[in-house]
């Protein structure tokens, strides 16, 4: 067994960072700031305990279960095959690579370019052939991305949002305004379910190949101390993306000088603006496209690792070269079209992977042969369809009934039923057991 030097622990550390961290993440905490105003502190604690806290947890999940696969299947074989492949394809080039391409050509090439050009078909198409060359050169050898992303890209974030940070604290910046909407009344509710939004449990789970792949190569075979290595560049990694958070979220609430923004990437142009003036758009277009490149490599590298896993016929240089043209020509051919077909599918399954990292790391009460495995899923799998079809299809008809759930307004109605669905699948087990041991009889001296 080959034991990891503390530099090498960060290092991986670093390079899940960077897989986690892309444009969402970036716009995300300074909107946040704004809207909660002289309450930030308390709505960044909710949002760190869901945006940091569900990821981690879902690296210790894949962690402690071996594989994603292995974790799925203690609900149904059929259900480790399904439910992983609708993940990394909805994930990967379904949505999060393409739009990857897609938001470093508007935030970090388009405004530098001529009106024209900045929206002309030509130049996006040119722009995603380079970028999506660099991807895929990047992504052939998943063993060097400990050097690529812990080494060179990470620090090279990391510096760059610091530099961002330390020119704020001498820099004028607006008074803190008053928080709006529902974070006036429950800023640490409201905080948790905007970092709830972000998604990055299931990024998590499909990361979790390419961690335990890369600690593979580093001779580290022992499924214990794989496990426990995993989970340390887990916390690693969310101890960096709690720090950029704050950091991006008191950006935010200082921000209130520059009027109501409709989203963190006008927020983070106009601090960037007022901060470092015309070249503030540049060095905002360099943070953009370094946390877009580390997003797309990351999940180029976890689903054709995957899909190699899947269909062995085909090598992962192959896999990577498919990843990369498909995503490439959905960023090319409206994404806007993509994401609303993609966004209500990730918000169904969404929860099936939150309630699976749950009952995983619930190991000790809940064994991997538990019925609660079977109905838990099967009830909140069957809530994201009828949410889906809701939103989707039928324009919110069903809100007057669906809205007696809790929390179903702010996007996490699944909660209740998830809880009954467990509370009924422990009384199945409680049976089971019973029943069993009366068919055994009472037990003789």
């Amino acid at each position: 067994m080959t034991k990891l030097s503390k530099r090498e622990s960060i290092w991986i550390s670093f390079m899940l960072f960077s897989m986690f961290f892309g444009a969402g993440n970036l716009i995300f905490p300074p909107f946040l700031g704004q809207s909660a105003g002289h309450d930030v502190w308390v709505a960044l604690v909710g949002f760190i305990l869901s945006a940091v806290g569900l990821p981690i947890l879902g690296v210790m999940a894949v962690a402690k279960a071996g594989t994603f696969y292995d974790l799925a299947n203690r609900v149904h074989p059929i259900f480790a095959l399904l439910f992983p492949f609708l993940i990394y394809v909805s994930i990967g080039p379904g949505l999060a690579i393409p739009r990857a391409g897609s938001l470093a050509f508007e935030m970090g090439m388009a405004p530098f370019m001529p009106d024209e050009w900045a929206v002309s078909p030509v130049s996006l198409l040119m722009y995603t052939i380079v970028f999506f060359g660099i991807v895929f050169w990047l992504s052939l050898s998943p063993s060097k991305l400990v050097d690529r992303f812990g080494k060179w890209l990470t620090p090279a974030l990391l510096t760059l949002i610091a530099l961002i940070f330390v020119k704020s604290l001498f820099t004028p910046m607006g008074p803190l305004a008053k928080p709006a909407d529902a974070y006036a009344s429950a800023p640490v509710i409201k905080g948790f379910l905007e970092g709830y939004m972000t998604m990055d449990a299931l990024a998590a789970l499909v990361f979790g190949i390419v961690i335990a792949n890369t600690l593979r190569n580093k001779g580290m075979s022992e499924p214990r101390a794989l496990s426990k290595a995993m989970i340390k560049a887990g916390v690693g990694a969310g101890i960096l993306l709690t720090i950029i958070y704050v950091i991006l979220g008191v950006l935010g609430a200082q921000s209130s000088f520059l009027g109501v923004s409709e989203n963190g990437a006008q927020i983070l142009t106009g601090l960037m603006n007022h901060l470092f003036g015309s070249s503030g758009t540049f060095l905002l277009g360099i943070v953009f496209t370094i946390a877009c490149l580390c997003v797309s490599i990351g999940l180029v590298t976890s689903c054709s690792q995957y899909f190699q896993g899947l269909f062995g016929h085909l090598s992962y240089r192959v896999w990577v070269t498919i990843l990369c043209l498909l995503s490439m020509a959905i960023a090319n051919l409206g994404l806007n079209q993509i994401l609303s077909v993609s966004v209500p599918i990730l918000g169904a399954i969404y929860p099936v992977a939150i309630v699976l990292i749950v009952l995983a790391l619930l190991g000790q009460l809940i064994p991997p042969n538990s019925r609660v495995y079977v109905v838990t899923v099967v009830v909140v799998a069957i809530f994201g369809i009828i949410d889906m079809v809701n939103v989707t299809f039928l324009q919110h008809q069903w809100d007057f009934w669906l809205n007696a759930l809790p929390f179903y307004a702010e996007g996490a109605g699944w909660i209740m039923p998830a809880l009954v669905a467990g509370l009924a699948g422990t009384l199945l087990d409680f049976g089971k057991k019973s029943s069993s041991v009366y068919k055994k009889g009472p037990m003789t001296e």
